[in-house]
């Protein structure tokens, strides 16, 4: 009799959990600084407010279905792009044209009023992060108009440098840099998106450009996609000294589901992975396919192989209580990468997957209003602190 007792009380301990953790996952206003779906169109021709269940990780439907509310849409081209600022207006262009055939589900916002607004609607609030500061071709006339057509972040660099700012790729492997930190160039765009409301993204850049801009900028900063290097030592990740810098600055960091940038191991096993394709991938790249299109080819043929290349969702959980107890719960929310990567934790398949975190982070003991925080709270603050007075 006991034992079916215990079992019962375990039954009705886990219905209220999966409850509670659903309750408080959409009383949130779940924010994603980060996703790469317009890349995906772009690319593919992969339109959001079509069916993509299996083709990408987001979609409208799935947004909804994952609680999302807020989501700032990654503008990016590499570096070899030839004119990469024409190439972002069609970017954006893109996702003005799916949200004119949508207006009852996604609003493009300018601010936290109408971000709040929508929210209220039960719309989800699109905003827009620029990806590569060399998007703007050293222009700030181009700036300017790219904070008017719905830009409320740029990350100062990709990968590649620009002439005003060394990113961490080229700060690490570089030989040939000519410069590091920003410039005063560099110095001025930091201003100028201070003073438009453009919060300033130091995802991507080296060490010495983010200490000349936390010297530099009067508004809080983000970290759009990044993960803490004490846990996976990757240069795109933040050093304890940082994270630190960011919190007294008052921004946030948005940690990054990429597999490689949470798995310190995922690396090596990755490089094996398409080792054992090499045959197939040498002949994709004699073609002509770009290195992260043979990885994302070779990761979607061969499903079952990758699966096990896959961090734990636990691991994702260890860098947000790292930042946490580093700096506090004010200073750390969420920048997945969806559709800008091959690979995130097991259990993280696609957008609808959002409230296995809430969850996660329930069993952990945090409270509601620390998962308010983290799952939007955090970032709207700053949003709001950035704002054009």
């Amino acid at each position: 009799m006991k034992s079916k007792i215990i079992i019962l009380l375990v039954f009705f301990s886990q219905q209220v959990l999966a409850q509670s953790y659903q309750q408080v996952h959409q009383k949130a206003i779940l924010v994603d600084t980060h996703n790469d779906i317009l890349t995906q169109t772009m690319e593919k021709g992969f339109v959001f407010d079509n069916d993509l269940k299996g083709k990408t990780h987001s979609d409208l439907k799935r947004w909804k279905q994952g609680g999302l509310d807020v989501q700032f849409f990654s503008v990016w081209s590499d570096g070899n792009q030839v004119k990469p600022f024409e190439f972002a207006v069609r970017q954006i262009d893109s996702l003005d044209a799916v949200i004119k055939r949508n207006p009852d589900k996604i609003v493009k916002v300018a601010n936290s009023t109408e971000l709040y607004k929508a929210v209220n609607q039960k719309k989800i609030a699109a905003l827009i992060g620029v990806e590569g500061g060399h998007m703007i071709e050293d222009d700030m006339t181009k700036l300017d108009y790219l904070y008017k057509r719905g830009v409320r972040y740029m990350t100062l660099t990709w990968n590649n440098s620009t002439p005003w700012a060394s990113s961490a790729f080229d700060e690490t492997f570089s030989k040939t840099l000519d410069h590091k930190g920003l410039s005063d160039l560099g110095k001025q765009i930091v201003r100028r998106m201070n003073t438009l409301g453009m919060m300033v993204d130091i995802s991507h850049v080296g060490e010495k450009t983010f200490w000349d801009v936390i010297k530099t900028t009067s508004k809080p900063i983000i970290a759009s996609h990044s993960s803490v290097y004490n846990i996976c030592p990757h240069q795109r990740n933040l050093k304890d000294e940082q994270i630190r810098a960011i919190a007294k600055n008052g921004g946030v960091v948005q940690v990054n589901f990429y597999s490689g940038f949470i798995d310190s191991t995922y690396q090596r096993k990755s490089d094996a992975f398409i080792n054992s394709h090499k045959t197939e991938s040498d002949s994709l790249t004699r073609l002509g396919m770009a290195d992260y299109l043979v990885g994302e080819y070779l990761f979607s043929k061969y499903p079952d192989e990758v699966t096990a290349l896959r961090p734990p969702l636990s691991l994702l959980i260890q860098h947000i209580e790292y930042i946490i107890k580093l700096v506090g719960v004010d200073y750390v929310g969420l920048g997945s990468d969806f559709d800008g990567i091959e690979s995130a934790p097991q259990q993280l398949d696609d957008v609808t997957s959002y409230p296995l975190i809430t969850k996660a982070l329930l069993e952990k003991g945090y409270s509601e209003k620390d998962l308010n925080k983290i799952l939007g709270g955090n970032i709207l603050r700053v949003l709001k602190a950035n704002e054009a007075k």
